[in-house]
């Protein structure tokens, strides 16, 4: 793949799929930079290969720019922003609360508008820029005590859709993947209760595959669309990696 020498900023960088996208771009010359709120964020990126991470809250519009700048300088550039951090409270929307709402629209969907908005100048400067936001198939489909997720996610592909027409005159490409349960952090948390148990065996039940995503097939299809030599002529789109249970 033809990523050697990109410079690449993903977010939610110390997550399982963060790790993984880091990793797999690293090992082909890519140069790696990872912002994530979790403080061993540094740490993350010298063990899989990045240049450096910086602690980094993405729904404070401040932090977000400061890291996209520490990110930028660090990088010398920007070619690719990889928008990976996510979070969720599964939870029937019925008895869901307004905090609970704000918390992940704020994380899932305003943090990729204000993260973006930042990078655009140096993707912009880049001349063959690319946007790769992780979705969720909930986004498509739908999911049962992830309502307000859901929604959020739905946000993202609607946004990156728009996106991509608005700075294709700007050689930026804008795609999302969009997996299903996969085997990370984010699933083992939503099987921390009842209500998140059910949904990912729900998933698992429903998947043609029979089993959970692993972070590497995720990595590779976000490669598949950093890379301009593989997806040069793709954007707005949304990449399934699912196993199946969405077609």
């Amino acid at each position: 793949m033809g990523i050697d020498g990109r410079r690449i900023a993903i977010t939610g960088g110390a997550g399982g799929m963060g790790r993984a996208i880091a990793k797999a771009a690293a090992e082909r010359g890519a140069r790696v930079f990872l912002l994530d709120l979790a403080p061993d964020v540094g740490e993350v990126a010298t063990a899989h290969g990045g240049v450096g991470g910086i602690v980094a809250d993405i729904t404070d519009p401040t932090s977000a720019l400061h890291s996209v700048v520490a990110a930028v300088d660090a990088l010398g550039g920007l070619d690719v922003l990889v928008n990976g951090a996510g979070w969720d409270r599964p939870g029937l929307f019925a008895s869901s609360t307004p905090a609970e709402w704000q918390r992940i629209v704020a994380i899932n969907y305003l943090g990729v508008l204000a993260v973006t908005q930042c990078a655009l100048p140096a993707l912009r400067e880049a001349g063959d820029g690319a946007i790769v936001s992780i979705a969720s198939d909930t986004a498509r489909v739908g999911g049962w005590g992830e309502a307000v997720y859901a929604g959020a996610k739905g946000a993202v592909v609607s946004f990156s859709k728009s996106l991509a027409r608005e700075e294709a005159r700007h050689g930026i490409r804008v795609n999302c993947v969009s997996p299903s349960v996969t085997d990370t952090a984010f699933q083992a948390r939503l099987e921390e209760d009842d209500l998140g148990r059910k949904i990912v065996e729900g998933a698992v039940r429903a998947t043609p595959m029979r089993r959970v995503g692993q972070p590497g097939e995720i990595a590779e299809a976000v490669l598949f669309l950093a890379d301009p030599a593989t997806s040069g002529y793709i954007t707005g789109q949304v990449l399934s990696v699912n196993g199946g249970v969405a077609m």
